[in-house]
């Protein structure tokens, strides 16, 4: 098992609120950033708007389905 950053498309789970006369960026209830102007925003590291599309950088694991690391095959054990 390892751990991968991948890019991911978190669109549809971004949600705007208005404040202090500022457009808000939430996902979920973590604040992410905020609209500067039209298609451009000020988003926290980890997040990134383009294509019209909001993408979040997340760890991800690979292979989970791994039980075993560090095996000797010759001897047989894990």
């Amino acid at each position: 098992m390892s751990l991968q950053k991948q890019r991911l498309d978190i669109t549809d789970r971004v949600v705007g609120k208005f404040a202090e006369g500022q457009l808000n960026l939430y996902l979920e209830k973590e604040k992410i950033g905020q609209m500067v102007s039209e298609n451009n925003y000020d988003l926290k590291e980890g997040y990134e708007f383009q294509d019209s599309r909001f993408f979040q950088y997340a760890d991800v694991v690979t292979e989970p389905n791994q039980k075993y690391v560090d095996c000797d095959d010759e001897n047989g054990w894990c």
